[in-house]
């Protein structure tokens, strides 16, 4: 029998997006088993897109959160939560949450789960993040890791998923998926990311301001993690040495320098704190003895 999973999405205005999302899941020759749509007080097309493929599909459903709120990293996380909490009773082996802005291959859901029951300890997997370049064809995204897995794709066997909280863990910059899979380590399940399976990004990263702005987010949520400051220099200095990145890398910087003068609280369990800060000083190590 086919291992049953089931798939959360967040959506707040993705009318432009969303229905090619949508397809791309209708399409899959391995349906999930129930997927949980939450618009996130949507005032665009997304409620009724979401809405014309629900009564078409029984596994998908719309999930409406109206409530007035603030706009920021921590209501998407709580919006994806929503959609988890409404099937906690479900009978599922696996779990994915998926971003309203890609499209992935026909056999993509397929495969990922081949990979998982080949690999009992693979607990969190997912593809390889494909963005749009100058030329109009989709490549490979630079930032892309073999041992790490975009939030826009994360998927989860279930035990793994119950370990990490059965929730992803609201921070205010953001990161969620950043702190799901070390917290998946933590509890030595295998993260894995794969570059064979293509998951398509379509939205424009937008202007210059906005990326730098993203960039000193980053920052910020980098040091809200725990991360080791000659870690965070190292990191950036190194995507540094490819020119695109050096204005970004230094905007990354600066917010994680503001937030280390500020001292901002770090909201992560000491237990994670420390288990970040051996991982990265273990991945230093191994870098200064390779060069």
């Amino acid at each position: 029998m086919k291992p049953r999973y089931v798939l959360v999405t967040a959506a707040y205005n993705e009318g432009q997006f969303i229905e090619n999302t949508v397809q791309s899941v209708v399409g899959q020759t391995w349906r999930p088993a129930e997927w949980n749509i939450v618009s996130d007080a949507s005032s665009d097309k997304t409620d009724e897109i979401v809405e014309k493929y629900a009564a078409r599909y029984d596994f998908i459903r719309l999930v409406r959160i109206a409530e007035d709120h603030p706009r920021n990293f921590a209501a998407q996380v709580s919006a994806i939560n929503t959609g988890i909490r409404q099937m906690k009773d479900r009978d599922f082996e696996y779990f994915g949450n998926l971003d309203a802005d890609i499209t992935l291959p026909a056999d993509y859901f397929s495969l990922l789960l081949q990979k998982f029951i080949d690999n009992p300890r693979l607990g969190l997997g997912g593809g390889f993040i494909y963005e749009r370049s100058a030329d109009g064809q989709f490549r490979s995204r630079k930032r892309n890791s073999a041992r790490s897995v975009a939030h826009a794709c994360q998927f989860f066997r279930r035990a793994c998923f119950d370990a990490v909280g059965g929730c992803y863990f609201p921070l205010p910059h953001g990161a969620p998926d950043v702190y799901a899979e070390v917290v998946a380590r933590m509890n030595d399940w295998d993260v894995m990311s794969f570059p064979d399976l293509p998951v398509h990004h379509h939205r424009f990263t937008g202007s210059a301001d906005h990326y730098l702005r993203n960039c000193f987010r980053q920052g910020r949520a980098d040091y809200s993690l725990g991360t080791l400051p000659w870690f965070e220099l190292a990191r950036l200095a190194r995507r540094s040495l490819d020119k695109p990145y050096v204005i970004g890398s230094l905007a990354r910087l600066a917010g994680f320098g503001y937030s280390y003068c500020i001292r901002q609280n770090r909201p992560v369990p000491t237990a994670f704190l420390r288990y970040i800060r051996k991982e990265q000083a273990q991945r230093l190590t191994r870098l200064v003895r390779e060069h």
